[in-house]
């Protein structure tokens, strides 16, 4: 099939809309729903992601998207028992298969952006990610296959409109590629740069003790910046994204809204939030909200009236800042990427905050001798990896 024909652009007053080739037919099969043109945006980009991914790290790798940036990415490493209860994994670990931990985990890094995603997987999706998935909110999925289990139970998902889609794995698109932006044409050679751990080779840091796990980290977290909206940063930990600043104006304003997000996929895993007790009729997303109140300045406001008893079996305690604090300073040997150069030092004072040691950039300011002292300052290893990944 050479074109599909589109509902509507990116905005319902955006008509005709429709995706073609010029020369052959579409990489892609819809196997259940109508995608939009969003929708497909999310799905070619977030398909590159993790098949780089998995071909970089040879671990099956999952995404979620929203608009167009990554939400969440994740390798299939086996979950820990807080991971199980902090996602709401019922399932026991030998229920799980990689796809599923790398679903469970992308999806779970960042659940109130992740509402209403579209995801992707490296790897064919089995009946256990198809069952994860049916239970979440989400617009559709992109994958290279798919049991007949697994499309049978996402067939039935929004009530048979659920988008699926199957891309080719072997298609490789042409070296050149077009856009237009109000009639006029914008060509370019497709980024086709691997990110490798020889990226990773200049070290400019005192500390150069640069362990496999952290280049494994450094080479997800690039990736994911390759497909993220520029400005970006992003925070990476055991193999899965935690932190994504897409789309700011700012360096410093990407690295404090990732750093803030990657925060509060720590304080997830805090005692405070594990024990919390949700009535049973409360949804999975209403528990997320209920999570980001109860960790929020708000909360001990809310906490003085009876509101709490709508969403909590026992009143909870109150987590104070002071407290939340001290629980962040246990996170460790978390990797930080960035699209391009930190301008100033403060970049690396706020990642330091989120238990950032290994950060990759691009170097090339005229400030790096300050941001290598900031780093220097915390036996950071500091690598720059004279590649900038902007893009648009």
């Amino acid at each position: 099939m050479k074109e599909l024909e589109l509902k509507y652009g990116c905005n319902p007053n955006q008509k005709p809309a429709r995706v073609f080739m010029e020369d052959g037919d579409l990489p892609f099969t819809v196997l259940n729903g109508k995608p939009g043109y969003i929708n497909l945006l999310d799905a070619l980009n977030s398909w590159q992601l993790v098949k780089e991914v998995k071909k970089a790290t040879g671990e099956v790798c999952a995404a979620s998207f929203k608009h167009v940036s990554p939400a969440g990415v994740a390798v299939g490493t086996p979950l820990s028992e807080v991971e199980r209860q902090m996602y709401f994994v019922k399932e026991s670990n030998e229920e799980l298969t990689p796809v599923a931990n790398a679903y469970i985990k992308a999806r779970g890094s960042d659940r109130m952006s992740s509402y209403g995603d579209f995801c992707a997987l490296s790897d064919v999706c089995d009946a256990v990610t198809a069952k994860l998935i049916k239970r979440e909110v989400s617009d559709g999925i992109i994958a290279p296959g798919y049991t007949d289990e697994a499309l049978e139970i996402l067939k039935t998902k929004k009530r048979g409109n659920y988008c699926v889609i199957q891309i080719d794995p072997n298609y490789v698109p042409n070296e050149i590629e077009r856009k237009q932006v109000f009639g006029v044409t914008f060509e370019q050679g497709r980024n086709n740069i691997e990110i490798t751990p020889d990226l990773f080779t200049d070290i400019v840091s005192e500390n150069k003790d640069l362990p496999d796990f952290a280049i494994r980290d450094l080479i997800i977290s690039m990736i994911t910046l390759k497909y993220t909206q520029s400005n970006s940063v992003c925070y990476v930990k055991d193999g899965q994204a935690i932190g994504i600043g897409a789309g700011q104006q700012s360096r410093i304003h990407c690295t404090r809204l990732a750093g803030d997000k990657a925060d509060k996929w720590y304080l997830r895993q805090s005692p405070q939030v594990l024990n919390l007790q949700f009535v049973d009729t409360l949804k999975r997303a209403e528990r997320d909200n209920a999570i980001d109140v109860y960790l929020s300045e708000d909360w001990e406001d809310v906490n003085g009236d009876d509101n709490w008893q709508e969403t909590f079996k026992v009143r909870p305690e109150v987590f104070t800042r002071q407290a939340q604090k001290e629980w962040l300073k246990t996170n460790k040997n978390v990797v930080l990427g960035s699209d391009a150069f930190f301008p100033f030092g403060d970049n690396i004072e706020r990642a330091h905050r989120s238990g950032v040691v290994y950060v990759g950039e691009a170097g090339g300011s005229v400030r790096d001798d300050h941001v290598i002292e900031v780093a220097n300052k915390y036996h950071m290893v500091l690598a720059f990896t004279h590649l900038r990944l902007f893009h648009h």
